[in-house]
Protein backbone atom coordinates (compact mmCIF):
# COMPACT_ATOMS: atom_id res chain seq x y z
CA UNK A 1 0.00 0.00 0.00
CA UNK A 2 1.16 3.73 -0.63
CA UNK A 3 2.07 5.96 2.01
CA UNK A 4 2.82 9.80 1.43
CA UNK A 5 4.08 11.08 3.89
CA UNK A 6 6.19 13.57 5.61
CA UNK A 7 10.43 12.96 5.21
CA UNK A 8 12.10 11.54 7.86
CA UNK A 9 15.93 11.63 8.08
CA UNK A 10 16.18 7.77 8.45
CA UNK A 11 14.67 7.87 4.85
CA UNK A 12 18.11 9.46 3.16
CA UNK A 13 19.70 6.35 1.47
CA UNK A 14 15.97 5.34 0.24
CA UNK A 15 15.71 8.93 -1.33
CA UNK A 16 18.98 8.73 -3.11
CA UNK A 17 18.34 5.54 -4.59
CA UNK A 18 14.97 6.52 -5.92
CA UNK A 19 16.24 9.52 -6.96
CA UNK A 20 19.18 8.09 -8.93
CA UNK A 21 17.27 5.16 -10.67
CA UNK A 22 14.86 7.61 -11.59
CA UNK A 23 17.10 10.33 -13.27
CA UNK A 24 18.89 7.24 -14.85
CA UNK A 25 17.24 6.87 -18.15
CA UNK A 26 16.73 10.84 -18.20
CA UNK A 27 18.65 13.50 -19.18
CA UNK A 28 19.58 14.43 -15.96
CA UNK A 29 21.44 11.04 -15.67
CA UNK A 30 24.55 12.75 -13.94
CA UNK A 31 22.43 14.74 -11.41
CA UNK A 32 23.86 12.45 -9.00
CA UNK A 33 23.50 13.31 -5.52
CA UNK A 34 25.36 11.57 -2.43
CA UNK A 35 23.31 13.30 0.37
CA UNK A 36 20.05 14.61 0.47
CA UNK A 37 19.64 18.30 -0.24
CA UNK A 38 18.85 20.84 2.77
CA UNK A 39 16.99 23.57 2.73
CA UNK A 40 17.68 26.63 4.51
CA UNK A 41 14.16 27.98 3.71
CA UNK A 42 10.96 26.97 4.10
CA UNK A 43 9.51 23.84 2.32
CA UNK A 44 8.01 20.87 1.64
CA UNK A 45 9.63 17.75 2.45
CA UNK A 46 7.31 14.52 1.10
CA UNK A 47 7.99 11.04 -0.06
CA UNK A 48 5.64 8.29 -1.05
CA UNK A 49 6.26 5.11 0.29
CA UNK A 50 5.83 1.06 0.49
CA UNK A 51 6.68 0.31 3.45
CA UNK A 52 10.17 1.42 4.21
CA UNK A 53 10.73 1.87 0.73
CA UNK A 54 10.99 5.62 -1.12
CA UNK A 55 8.99 4.53 -4.64
CA UNK A 56 8.32 8.51 -4.97
CA UNK A 57 9.50 11.69 -3.57
CA UNK A 58 8.85 15.86 -4.00
CA UNK A 59 11.12 18.90 -2.10
CA UNK A 60 9.84 22.19 -2.52
CA UNK A 61 11.48 25.09 -1.63
CA UNK A 62 9.48 27.69 -0.39
CA UNK A 63 10.89 31.70 -1.05
CA UNK A 64 8.47 34.22 -0.34
CA UNK A 65 5.58 34.13 -2.17
CA UNK A 66 6.99 31.59 -5.00
CA UNK A 67 8.09 27.97 -4.43
CA UNK A 68 10.18 26.07 -6.97
CA UNK A 69 10.28 21.97 -7.31
CA UNK A 70 13.73 21.13 -5.93
CA UNK A 71 13.42 17.22 -6.68
CA UNK A 72 10.61 14.92 -7.56
CA UNK A 73 11.20 11.52 -8.75
CA UNK A 74 9.10 7.83 -9.04
CA UNK A 75 11.28 4.50 -8.98
CA UNK A 76 11.78 3.20 -12.44
CA UNK A 77 9.28 0.46 -10.86
CA UNK A 78 6.59 2.54 -9.46
CA UNK A 79 5.96 4.75 -12.88
CA UNK A 80 3.00 5.05 -14.40
CA UNK A 81 0.47 4.86 -11.28
CA UNK A 82 0.08 8.51 -10.98
CA UNK A 83 2.40 9.00 -7.82
CA UNK A 84 4.13 11.90 -9.00
CA UNK A 85 0.74 13.74 -9.66
CA UNK A 86 -0.38 12.37 -5.93
CA UNK A 87 2.90 13.91 -4.62
CA UNK A 88 2.68 17.28 -6.53
CA UNK A 89 -1.18 17.15 -5.25
CA UNK A 90 -0.14 16.62 -1.79
CA UNK A 91 2.97 19.53 -1.78
CA UNK A 92 0.50 22.27 -3.23
CA UNK A 93 -1.68 21.58 -0.22
CA UNK A 94 0.66 22.16 1.98
CA UNK A 95 2.18 25.25 0.41
CA UNK A 96 1.42 28.52 2.79
CA UNK A 97 -1.74 30.48 1.40
CA UNK A 98 0.65 33.34 0.68
CA UNK A 99 2.41 31.32 -2.70
CA UNK A 100 1.28 32.02 -5.77
CA UNK A 101 2.72 29.99 -7.67
CA UNK A 102 5.31 26.47 -8.17
CA UNK A 103 7.98 26.44 -10.75
CA UNK A 104 10.17 23.88 -11.88
CA UNK A 105 12.80 23.63 -14.00
CA UNK A 106 13.72 20.07 -16.21
CA UNK A 107 15.49 19.36 -19.90
CA UNK A 108 14.51 17.85 -23.24
CA UNK A 109 13.07 14.64 -21.31
CA UNK A 110 9.78 13.98 -23.42
CA UNK A 111 7.98 12.33 -20.16
CA UNK A 112 9.24 15.07 -17.72
CA UNK A 113 7.89 17.85 -20.18
CA UNK A 114 4.46 15.68 -20.92
CA UNK A 115 3.37 15.29 -17.17
CA UNK A 116 4.55 19.08 -16.26
CA UNK A 117 1.75 20.06 -19.25
CA UNK A 118 -0.79 17.51 -18.24
CA UNK A 119 -0.46 18.63 -14.56
CA UNK A 120 -1.18 22.17 -15.30
CA UNK A 121 2.11 23.92 -15.73
CA UNK A 122 3.51 26.24 -18.52
CA UNK A 123 6.58 27.10 -19.98
CA UNK A 124 7.99 30.35 -18.95
CA UNK A 125 11.27 30.14 -19.92
CA UNK A 126 13.77 28.49 -21.33
CA UNK A 127 18.01 28.41 -21.80
CA UNK A 128 20.57 26.07 -22.35
CA UNK A 129 22.96 23.65 -20.38
CA UNK A 130 26.52 23.59 -22.69
CA UNK A 131 28.67 20.49 -21.22
CA UNK A 132 32.56 20.45 -22.79
CA UNK A 133 33.95 16.93 -22.55
CA UNK A 134 37.47 16.64 -23.11
CA UNK A 135 36.77 15.74 -26.81
CA UNK A 136 35.80 19.53 -27.53
CA UNK A 137 38.70 20.26 -27.56
CA UNK A 138 40.31 23.57 -25.31
CA UNK A 139 39.44 26.63 -27.57
CA UNK A 140 38.13 29.24 -25.32
CA UNK A 141 39.08 28.25 -22.45
CA UNK A 142 41.50 29.17 -20.08
CA UNK A 143 42.93 28.09 -16.71
CA UNK A 144 45.11 29.68 -13.84
CA UNK A 145 48.88 29.15 -14.09
CA UNK A 146 49.57 25.04 -13.26
CA UNK A 147 46.38 23.83 -14.16
CA UNK A 148 44.98 22.07 -17.42
CA UNK A 149 42.40 23.49 -19.40
CA UNK A 150 39.58 22.05 -18.02
CA UNK A 151 38.60 18.54 -18.79
CA UNK A 152 34.80 18.80 -17.86
CA UNK A 153 32.58 22.10 -17.87
CA UNK A 154 29.00 22.85 -17.41
CA UNK A 155 27.82 25.84 -18.67
CA UNK A 156 24.84 27.68 -19.20
CA UNK A 157 24.26 29.62 -22.65
CA UNK A 158 21.23 31.87 -23.71
CA UNK A 159 18.76 29.60 -25.97
CA UNK A 160 19.54 31.68 -29.60
CA UNK A 161 23.16 29.90 -29.54
CA UNK A 162 21.85 26.25 -29.49
CA UNK A 163 22.65 26.21 -32.86
CA UNK A 164 25.79 27.25 -32.61
CA UNK A 165 26.96 25.63 -29.22
CA UNK A 166 25.53 22.07 -30.94
CA UNK A 167 27.92 21.97 -33.32
CA UNK A 168 30.68 22.40 -30.95
CA UNK A 169 29.43 20.49 -28.15
CA UNK A 170 28.12 16.63 -27.89
CA UNK A 171 25.81 17.47 -24.79
CA UNK A 172 23.81 20.54 -25.00
CA UNK A 173 20.32 20.22 -23.45
CA UNK A 174 17.21 22.97 -23.46
CA UNK A 175 16.28 23.76 -19.60
CA UNK A 176 12.80 24.76 -19.52
CA UNK A 177 11.10 26.78 -16.50
CA UNK A 178 7.92 25.59 -16.21
CA UNK A 179 5.41 27.39 -14.02
CA UNK A 180 2.40 26.65 -12.26
CA UNK A 181 -0.14 29.79 -11.26
CA UNK A 182 -1.69 28.88 -7.54
CA UNK A 183 -3.36 31.77 -7.22
CA UNK A 184 -3.69 35.43 -8.00
CA UNK A 185 -1.69 37.61 -5.38
CA UNK A 186 -3.17 38.61 -2.33
CA UNK A 187 -3.84 42.59 -2.01
CA UNK A 188 -1.97 42.34 1.73
CA UNK A 189 1.23 39.91 0.14
CA UNK A 190 1.91 42.97 -2.85
CA UNK A 191 4.65 45.20 -2.91
CA UNK A 192 3.52 48.50 -1.66
CA UNK A 193 0.12 47.78 -0.09
CA UNK A 194 -0.71 48.73 3.10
Amino acid sequence: MLQIRDYRTSDERSWLTCRLLSFFDTDYYDDVKICKTTFASDRVELVACRGDVVVGLIDVEIDGDTATIDSIAVHPDAQRHGIASKLLRHAVQRLPERVTSLDAWTRETASANDWYTSAGFAENYRYLHVYKESASGDDGFESPAGLSTPVHAFMHARFELEDELRQRYSRVYVCRQYLLRLRAPSPRYLVGSP
